[in-house]
Order: C-alpha cells, then sequence, then structure tokens
C-alpha cells in the first residue's frame, strides 16, 4: 500500500482543512487507517484512527470535538476534516495504514500501522 496526503497549508487560527490521504494498492477496505502529527522536536503522535469499515473511529484528547476523520473505500481515501485550528496544532500530518483482517479495529500506536504517507504539513498562525 502506498500512501499520498495532501491538504496541508498556512491557515489563520479558527481556521479548516481537509486533509486527505490517496492509498493505492489492493484491499483498502482491508485496512484500519490513522492520521498522526509530528511538530518540529517532539514525536509523532496519535490524532485519529477509522476501522476498515468506518463503523469505528477513535481521536486523540487534543482533537475531540474539532477533528473528523472519515474514509470513502471506494475512491481509496481517508479523509481529516481539521476544524478550529489552533497555533499548537501546527505539525506535519501523516497518515498510516494497518492490516485490519478480520477485525473492526482502529489502531492508536505507531507500531501498529505497516505503511505511512510522506506527510502533509499544517501551519496555523494566531
Amino acid at each position: 500500500v502506498q500512501l499520498q496526503a495532501s491538504g496541508g497549508g498556512l491557515v489563520q487560527a479558527g481556521g479548516s482543512l481537509r486533509l486527505s490521504c490517496a492509498a493505492s494498492g489492493r484491499a483498502f477496505n482491508l485496512y484500519f487507517m490513522g492520521w498522526f502529527r509530528q511538530a518540529p522536536g517532539k514525536e509523532r503522535d496519535f490524532v485519529a484512527a477509522i476501522s476498515k469499515s468506518g463503523e469505528s473511529t477513535d481521536y486523540g484528547d487534543s482533537v475531540k470535538g474539532r477533528f473528523t476523520i472519515s474514509r470513502d473505500n471506494a475512491k481509496n481515501t481517508v479523509y481529516l476534516q481539521v476544524n478550529n485550528l489552533k497555533p499548537e496544532d501546527t505539525a506535519v500530518y501523516y497518515c498510516a495504514a494497518g492490516y485490519a483482517g478480520n477485525y473492526g479495529y482502529a489502531g492508536r500506536r505507531r507500531d501498529e500501522y505497516r505503511y505511512w504517507g510522506q506527510g502533509t504539513l499544517v501551519t496555523v498562525s494566531s
């Protein structure tokens, strides 16, 4: 699975963006998908995850109520709608795929994800 993230940019605090992650390869619908972010000098942190069917989602505490993850299996694409952005949301955002098999699971740990995209930069100005 190859992943290509896009949609980042410069936005003012309070603004919104929609990040996309297009997947190539087979069996996208067997993978749970996640978004992580990494700010300069910090570790890569969990943002959101979605199960292979899209029925289950999970969010990091700092983004609950502001970010929404979704997927379109027909388009092999996962999205992250980011609203009410804050300067502390500034980071490179990475999408990732983990093999779900028969389980409706969405992982939170980096080591649960096998494939990673190249990242898209989100910069929030105050």
